[in-house]
């Protein structure tokens, strides 16, 4: 049915920002290749996780320029370019497609509430024609616990049909797995990742392509091995384990609590910058949080050396 660009294990980039919170692409460039080498297939930056909707769009297309500056493959890039306004999704869309990205990964116009699927349609297809582009592969991106309204099944199957070689996948935030089983049920051969490793085995079982995951940024190892050996008689063992990391990790919310781990593994205290409104977790908690996910064997690789 499509041609799929991306498998495997992506996480959405957690961004570094400086004191000033303006963003650091240098330091995000580097985390970029430290996670490629934890583990990760591949990247979704400006994401969720990435604090990507408290970023302008040209903060975020000046990021990806210095990340693909950098020498990060942009094929292993799936930046996010969803925006509420559809010039804005078009503008970031189109630049990543520019930059020679493996694909995008795209929200819904997430702030008017009691669209119809018309609407929605309306606004992809719009998005798709204006990009122009035969390269564009677009993920979409259903994540109904921060839209609210989510990406029906019937709008799936009427964007595959349109776009049968640009519409390729989704990432499925949900939480249910009862939804993610019935789209794999429903699109066979449609890329469909697990919005969380909670699910990996659950999808990969079920004909799913792996899952993008938050905690891709923190456990990217434990996690790759799950995807890579997710038909070997232990992968149950494997899948509970990978929970159990991630429910200590949602002891706190889940953007402090990474960053305080990267800035607890690191020594680097500009880690623990967030973007309001969320508040930063003191450096104290992410040493606690360290030692309670090193018990787990989630011990937290060496960031790549600055160049």
């Amino acid at each position: 049915m499509t041609t799929q660009a991306f498998t495997g294990v992506l996480s959405p980039v957690l961004t570094p920002f400086d004191n000033d919170l303006r963003p650091n692409g240098r330091k995000l460039a580097q985390f970029c290749k430290s996670l490629l080498a934890e583990g990760c297939t591949a990247l979704a930056p400006f994401g969720t996780n990435s604090e990507a909707n408290s970023m302008s769009v040209e903060e975020r297309m000046e990021l990806l320029d210095q990340i693909v500056a950098a020498g990060v493959d942009p094929r292993k890039l799936m930046p996010g370019t969803g925006a509420c306004a559809l010039s804005d999704a078009v503008k970031a869309t189109k630049h990543a497609v520019a930059k020679g990205c493996g694909g995008v990964l795209v929200l819904p116009p997430f702030y008017y509430k009691g669209m119809s699927d018309d609407g929605f349609y309306r606004f992809f297809s719009e998005t798709i024609q204006r990009v122009g582009d035969a390269r564009l592969k677009l993920y979409l991106y259903h994540i109904p616990p921060q839209t609210v309204q989510g990406i029906s099944h019937d709008l799936i199957e009427r964007l595959i049909k349109a776009y049968p070689t640009t519409v390729v996948g989704i990432k499925d935030s949900s939480g249910d797995w009862k939804n993610t089983e019935a789209m794999l049920k429903r699109f066979p051969g449609f890329g469909i990742f697990a919005g969380s490793e909670d699910f990996l085995l659950a999808n990969m079982r079920a004909g799913g392509v792996g899952c993008i995951t938050a905690t891709g940024n923190v456990n990217a190892g434990m996690i790759r091995k799950l995807y890579d050996t997710w038909q070997q008689p232990d992968a149950d063992q494997k899948q509970a384990h990978i929970s159990v990391v991630r429910k200590t990790i949602q002891r706190h919310p889940m953007i402090p609590s990474m960053k305080s781990l990267r800035a607890a593994w690191s020594g680097d205290a500009a880690w623990l910058n967030v973007l309001p409104p969320f508040l930063p977790l003191a450096m104290e908690q992410g040493k606690a949080l360290a030692a309670d996910v090193a018990k787990l064997g989630c011990k937290g690789p060496e960031m790549v050396p600055a160049e």
